[in-house]
């Protein structure tokens, strides 16, 4: 599954530096000027799974595939970025290409870094993102309603029910929220994905803080997590600037680095997480002499959909799936430990496939 997160901001947050550190490269340059980011730049992150480790130390797997999901370091936007001002509208199309967006925020002083609105205030940063999708999202309803009331007078269902989204999200967006306000009935999720707007996008509130903040975060950070608890959405703690010096490290130096910060583990692997978990994706594993190997599937997905992932042919053709649950896989030391105990369970069309599940399908082509 590509799966795409947009990182968004105003210039200078640290946007590229934390870029930078999720894939451990230099490839976009963190300059303390506005655009310096001019081509979006996509990293391809592998999402942190202690789990793999267990299981490929039982399966004596010789490889460990973990699931992956892409990030797109997007350009600073500004004041007015709706309207074409900065780098205006190529950067929006940038964020419609992706499936959920991570909104950070400056939530540090530096007098060394300028901040393009003269000031220190995550809430009005977010605000302005926020404002500048909102438009652009009015702007491109407002270009496509009066062709499709058009043909809705025609009796073109599809078009009917398009449209009527289509002012949902107007209504929205003309009292000042973001299109994912919206309650939109479940049978209508495909239509309403299919809109492509920038506010119906999942959102992740990412506070980029200071070195001694990092642990615990700081007043800014706190508006911002208040803002995350009343828009129902996450926010994630983390110090770009660390975890940029973290992601040069080995494991042992990280390791005793991390220590000193008083942090268990890189602010970096709980951004991905929450990503990951704001796409709504759960994981599966399959194990085995082989590999070990993390499947991506969306929460809900049923056995066959599962099998689907790793082959059209293995969806087509299901015949059962044999599952264990992760606990009991590494509780009774693999496979044949969980069935002489009877907690390998056969599993048919209908399952529903839980997160951890470690699973063997058998199918007929």
């Amino acid at each position: 599954m590509a799966l795409k997160v947009a990182i968004v901001g105003l210039p200078n947050v640290g946007k590229s530096t934390l870029f930078n550190a999720l894939t451990q490269t230099a490839a976009a340059q963190a300059a303390n000027y506005p655009f310096c980011t001019i081509e979006p730049n996509v990293g391809d992150v592998a999402v942190p799974e202690a789990r793999l480790e267990a299981l490929a130390a039982i399966a004596g797997s010789k490889e460990i595939i973990p699931a992956r999901i892409n990030f797109v370091d997007v350009a600073g936007l500004v004041r007015g970025a709706s309207q074409g001002e900065g780098l205006g509208n190529q950067f929006l199309a940038n964020i419609r290409d992706c499936d959920a967006v991570a909104f950070v925020s400056r939530c540090f002083v530096d007098d060394d870094i300028t901040h393009v609105e003269g000031r220190i205030d995550p809430i009005s940063d977010l605000d302005i993102i926020e404002t500048e999708l909102m438009l652009a999202d009015l702007e491109s309803l407002e270009k496509r309603v009066v062709n499709f009331e058009k043909r809705a007078k025609t009796g073109d269902k599809e078009a009917a029910a398009s449209l009527a989204l289509m002012k949902l999200a107007l209504a929205q967006l003309a009292e000042g929220r973001p299109a994912r306000a919206a309650q939109v009935p479940a049978e209508e999720q495909k239509g309403w994905r299919m809109l492509q707007l920038l506010t119906a996008k999942p959102t992740l509130y990412v506070c980029n803080v200071d070195e001694a903040s990092a642990d615990q975060g700081n007043a800014f950070s706190g508006q911002v997590a208040a803002r995350a608890t009343r828009d129902k959405a996450k926010s994630v703690v983390i110090s770009a600037q660390i975890e940029s010096e973290i992601a040069l490290l080995d494991a042992g130096e990280r390791a005793e680095f991390l220590e000193t910060l008083g942090l268990i583990e890189p602010g970096l692997n709980r951004l991905i997480r929450e990503a990951y978990a704001l796409l709504g994706l759960q994981t599966y594993f399959t194990a085995g002499p082989k590999e070990s190997r993390a499947w991506t599937i969306p929460v809900g997905a049923t056995a066959p959909q599962a099998a689907g992932v790793i082959h059209t042919d293995f969806e087509k053709g299901f015949i059962r799936a044999e599952t264990i649950a992760f606990d009991d896989y590494v509780k009774f030391k693999g496979e044949a430990g969980a069935r002489e105990v009877g907690r390998l369970r056969s599993e048919g069309k209908e399952y529903v496939v839980q997160d951890g599940d470690v699973m063997n399908f058998r199918f007929n082509v």
